[in-house]
């Protein structure tokens, strides 16, 4: 290994081909794929797939419905209309979340309002909860977020006890458990994503709505089609072109459910292999000054969507901005070779749409009759603010990539710390 930094004209320690993106494509993927285009009735086979996948997402969940379709968003926005909320009501949401999480509540005219997190889990803080809480919010949404399991027990809890939704996203986190019960059955409904670079996945983009309760399926599945009620493979016959409520265009690709279905028959396989991976980092790591791995918390079993390292600079002896290291630090580690970066730069309440609520234009919903006048400019989550300060995600870290590349991923931080007073 190269004593001087990649990015100061040292040899890199991950050379090309060392990672193998994900997804990593199968035979039997390739095949599922073609069996749908060699059928010869595409119509067919948008029924035939999409029922199977139904039937097959609700049984690894451990719940009665599932609807498919195209995106983890519109997934959690039929989650929203699936419990009745009405345009103005409040639904809690972490301020640590890709905003998808908080876009889902807007679209449907509700108002999102933010939670801090839980600064060793990264996921809501149920001791926050509470204090949120007002006459208009109907339904608290906890993300399961890089893998990990909210707190569900006291979310659960306090949603009873107030007579509040659960809306679960799930959509970095396919079979990840709390308490040894799958994500994505603890409330009322949930959302997960398919699109790429999520555990399980399309392929491309793709969702999964899921929920326990009859009602909740009628009322999602009606807005997943537009509002129209229809016989699935039956359309011609039974579609009476009526739209019985607001709908959306929210079918999914007949392609990539025969992926997806093809993808969960090896899901425990994949997440197994991502565990094994990121145990090994968390091994390593902890014998490492300067970064601290992700906690493990005893009633969860994460999945890592990807691996989210914590920065320790004050533990090299180094004074220097967070956000400063945690660039500096990033952009050498990526000379390495090791594929690393960030999503979320910003709390959600601190993004444009919030600071200056245009919403659907003229402040809607905020500033809407049915709104409440939530002013983000003034909210503070100090917490979210810090963690994002300060982490750094490792990606690629499921198979077919194993812990001899996972080693080169620790050999490539160790270097860069050891040189950490180069980068300021």
């Amino acid at each position: 290994m190269s004593i001087q930094l990649a990015i100061s004209g040292g040899s890199p320690v991950l050379q090309p081909g060392d990672v193998t993106p994900w997804p990593y494509i199968t035979e039997e993927d390739k095949k599922a794929v073609l069996a749908v285009l060699e059928h010869g009735n595409m119509a067919e086979q948008r029924t035939e797939q999409a029922e199977k996948l139904k039937a097959e997402w609700a049984a690894y969940v451990g719940v009665k419905h599932c609807i498919p379709v195209c995106s983890g968003t519109a997934a959690l926005h039929l989650c929203v209309a699936g419990l009745g909320l009405e345009p103005g009501d409040e639904v809690i949401v972490p301020a640590f979340t890709y905003w998808a999480s908080a876009a889902a509540v807007l679209h449907h005219n509700c108002i999102p309002v933010f939670v801090d997190i839980d600064p060793v889990t990264y996921t809501i803080d149920p001791g926050l909860i509470e204090e949120a809480i007002t006459p208009r919010t109907r339904a608290i949404m906890p993300v399961h977020i890089h893998g990990m399991s909210a707190d569900m027990g006291p979310i659960l809890e306090i949603a009873a006890r107030h007579g509040l939704g659960v809306i679960e996203d799930g959509a970095q986190a396919q079979g990840a458990t709390y308490k040894g019960q799958k994500v994505g059955s603890l409330g009322d409904c949930a959302g997960f994503s398919l699109q790429m670079s999520k555990n399980l996945t399309s392929g491309s983009e793709g969702g999964l709505f899921v929920c326990k309760d009859d009602t909740v399926q009628k009322r999602a599945a009606l807005l997943e089609y537009l509002g129209e009620v229809v016989v699935p493979g039956r359309e011609r016959q039974t579609q009476k072109y009526n739209a019985y409520g607001l709908g959306w265009a929210y079918r999914p690709d007949t392609l990539g459910e025969a992926m997806t279905r093809s993808r969960l028959r090896h899901l425990d396989q994949d997440n197994a292999g991502r565990i094994r991976n990121c145990e090994f980092l968390n091994d390593r790591f902890a014998e490492i000054k300067g970064v601290e791995p992700p906690a493990t918390v005893e009633d969860r079993q994460p999945v890592y969507y990807c691996y989210v390292l914590g920065l320790k600079p004050s533990k090299l002896g180094l004074q220097i901005d967070a956000t400063v290291f945690r660039d500096k630090f990033m952009e050498a580690l990526q000379a390495e070779g090791v594929p690393c970066g960030m999503w979320q730069r910003l709390p959600v309440p601190a993004q444009e749409i919030f600071q200056t609520r245009v919403g659907y234009g003229k402040g809607c919903p905020w500033s809407c009759k049915y709104g409440r006048e939530v002013d983000y400019r003034g909210q503070e989550t100090p917490r979210t603010g810090e963690f994002i300060a300060s982490h750094v995600y490792l990606t690629q870290v499921a198979p077919p990539n194993d812990t001899d590349v996972m080693a080169k991923y620790v050999d490539a931080v160790a270097k860069v710390l050891n040189h950490a007073d180069e980068l300021i």
